[in-house]
């Protein structure tokens, strides 16, 4: 997947020659101190900035799998309810345009993530962890294999949400995806176990 890729930061190298092949139904973490390059590696790898050297590319069926990035941010729109905002990046993603399946599809996973009570209610009244829960719907949703990019996606959730986020994310290498995460909590995921991927010195 990843070849001699090098990022920088300005006119400062963050990391330089990495090398790192993920294979279908696996877990990848990226590892390392703050400022070491992790949210800049998830972001070229998701197309949204260019490698200073090396090259990324993904083989095979991988090559064809839509890629979902999820950031720090939760992207969610504070005058919609939790529902229509999950709704709104489904149709986003996927051309999901609200019929009856697609308005089942929001209550599953909205259901999956516990929000189902808070279904109607503006994202602007929910809590930091609730929005988190709302913005990792979007994973609950899926059914086929994909890449996920995912940066901090263990912030502001309690330890039932680590769980819940904890079995999503087997769920998904299960069915053949690729997962590729962040994190500063340690990760608990026993099958498969994550593959540590460290940037410069240890975190």
């Amino acid at each position: 997947m990843l070849t001699g890729v090098a990022c920088e930061r300005g006119e400062r190298l963050l990391f330089d020659a990495i090398d790192m092949q993920v294979e279908a139904g696996s877990i990848a973490w990226l590892r390392g101190a703050n400022g070491r390059g992790k949210t800049t590696l998830l972001r070229t790898i998701a197309g949204l900035s260019e490698p200073a050297a090396g090259r990324i590319e993904r083989r095979g069926a991988a090559a064809s799998w839509p890629c979902l990035y999820l950031a720090h941010a939760n992207a969610l729109k504070d005058d919609l309810s939790a529902a229509e905002s999950l709704r709104f990046l489904l149709r986003l993603a996927d051309g999901d345009h609200g019929d009856e399946r697609g308005d089942e599809r929001v209550d599953a996973a909205l259901a999956r993530v516990g929000m189902s009570s808070r279904r109607q209610a503006p994202v602007r009244t929910l809590s930091q962890g609730q929005r988190r829960r709302v913005a990792l719907a979007r994973l609950a949703a899926a059914t086929g294999p994909a890449l996920w990019l995912l940066d901090e996606p263990y912030d502001a959730l309690d330890d039932d949400g680590v769980a819940m986020l904890d079995g999503i994310l087997a769920e998904h290498a299960g069915r053949g995806g690729i997962v590729v995460l962040t994190s500063h909590l340690p990760l608990r995921i026993a099958a498969p176990a994550p593959v540590e991927v460290q940037l410069g010195a240890a975190a």
